[in-house]
């Protein structure tokens, strides 16, 4: 074991002139290797074969970064993590035995900045490394970044402050973190700010929507190709992961993924290579994964489509955005904030809201939350008589109960209902089959099958809309247009 080396001091007497690691293992072969290795690249190097020698040079010293195995001999890693993890100023990692999920998901809930499996890849350490010297100090990231990243998140309804916490420590960290929360929520806008605030920010953010991408391409548009690969492949091309490389790679609606590709993707996130397609070779890639959906996981993976290593992989940190309902005190601030936005773009006079349309805004459940909220206030302002907003000009739709996804009836079952009703239109028709007026027998037909889907739900618009496979502004539209109530 290294010697403990004398503190800093205030008048910086035994200071040290680089940065310093903590290596933590008991097998002498992995320390020196390590120690070695971390020499190489410009930093001292301090070494412990047990919890409690790592405690004693953790309570003399200060380090850029501490490095532990899993199992040592006084104890377990996962109490240094602990105890590290808990002082706030030096992060850590662990070495996890080869193919051990559960204890690399362990301590990253525990507190763990990263980990590396055994046998250690030296390309993988010096990316951690990197990674956990590019961290910003304890206290955050520097206000500049914050008012780029986390400060977009607007509200001061507790949701969000929690919120906002809860991404100043997760910046801090190389866990994956899983976003949870309805569309239009933000999620996206919390995976940047994830991002912006992390020691990555000033490295790529790259953004994928996974249910966006055709299945038969899925493989190249993730790891990259070869020239050759395949037709059309006239040159080598990277995959996402290349492109976030030493930043971020956030899978939006990730839910989406064929079963398929989430066997290639869980096991580029455990080995952190990735073979392009048509290669021999595989890179090391240096991402951190961020991902969300509007589903439950936990849901799909019990129904056997979605794959439980892969969910466990993922689902490190839960984060929960909260949705426009659980928030209505932001509301007016959230109002302004884009009126303001949509006054500067169109380069007019700003149009306020009357308190009549605040009210309808504050009652209305905003299904579409945050992302409806613009889309209301941007057709309010185009539709707008004069300078002020009315609950005319915003047009809302009538309260509804948000629809039970599991009471939803698929498309099948519900053409059992529409098929009568067009069954009736077509008996109507000449002998010839031609009708007279096109437009106005189609409009029976789409008629009858709008009045089925309101019956079969009730008369929830909502969920009627889904039924039909429309979205919500697409069925309302079809309902004025039709002139049905």
């Amino acid at each position: 074991m290294t010697e403990p080396r004398p503190a800093a001091s205030a008048n910086g007497a035994g200071e040290r002139r680089l940065p310093a690691v903590l290596v933590v293992d008991d097998e002498a072969d992995l320390r020196e290797l390590l120690s070695l290795t971390l020499g190489r690249l410009g930093l001292d190097v301090d070494a412990a074969e047990s919890v409690g020698s790592a405690r004693q040079l953790l309570a003399r010293n200060r380090y850029a970064l501490c490095l532990t195995d899993m199992r040592l001999p006084d104890g377990t890693g996962i109490e240094l993590v602990r105890e590290v993890a808990a002082r706030g100023d030096t992060p850590i990692a662990v070495i996890t035995a080869y193919g051990s999920t559960e204890n690399a998901v362990a301590a990253l809930k525990a507190g763990a900045f990263d980990y590396l499996p055994k046998p250690v890849d030296l390309d993988q350490l010096r990316l951690l490394v990197r990674s956990a010297l590019a961290r910003p100090p304890a206290g955050g990231a520097p206000p500049q970044q914050r008012s780029r990243g986390i400060d977009r998140l607007r509200g001061e309804a507790p949701a969000m402050r929690q919120l906002r916490a809860m991404i100043e420590r997760l910046a801090h960290s190389m866990a994956p973190v899983a976003i949870y929360g309805e569309s239009g929520s933000g999620k996206e806008l919390v995976a940047r700010a994830i991002h912006d605030a992390s020691a990555r920010r000033l490295m790529p953010f790259v953004a994928v929507n996974c249910g966006a991408i055709p299945e038969t391409l899925m493989e190249a548009e993730f790891f990259g190709y070869r020239k050759g690969a395949f037709t059309g492949a006239e040159r080598d091309r990277d995959g996402f992961f290349h492109a976030a490389g030493g930043g971020t790679l956030f899978l939006d609606e990730v839910a989406e993924l064929p079963l398929t590709m989430q066997v290639k993707l869980l096991r580029a996130i455990q080995e952190r290579r990735v073979r392009k397609v048509g290669s021999t070779t595989e890179d090391p890639v240096d991402v951190r994964i961020l991902s969300a959906t509007h589903q439950d996981l936990g849901r799909l993976v019990a129904a056997g489509r979605f794959r439980q290593d892969l969910f466990y992989r993922l689902n490190v940190i839960e984060l929960h955005v909260p949705s426009l309902r659980e928030r209505a005190e932001d509301i007016a601030m959230l109002a302004d904030v884009i009126l303001d936005r949509l006054a500067q773009r169109g380069g007019g006079e700003r149009v306020r809201l009357s308190p009549e349309a605040l009210h309808e805004l504050q009652s209305y459940p905003f299904p579409g939350n945050v992302r409806e909220l613009e889309n209301v206030l941007e057709r309010g302002v185009a539709l707008a008589a004069g300078r002020e907003l009315t609950p005319v000009d915003l047009m809302l739709p009538a309260v509804e109960s948000p629809p039970d996804p599991d009471a939803v009836e698929p498309v099948a079952t519900f053409a059992e209902d529409v098929e009568p009703a067009a069954d009736a239109a077509a008996s109507a028709l000449p002998a010839d089959g031609v009708p007279p007026d096109l437009s106005a027998y189609l409009d029976a037909v789409e008629t009858a099958a709008l009045r089925a889907a309101l019956r079969k739900t009730g008369g929830n618009r909502t969920a009627a809309a889904q039924l039909l496979g429309l979205t919500f502004r697409q069925f309302r539209y079809r309902l004025q247009r039709l002139g049905l109530k």
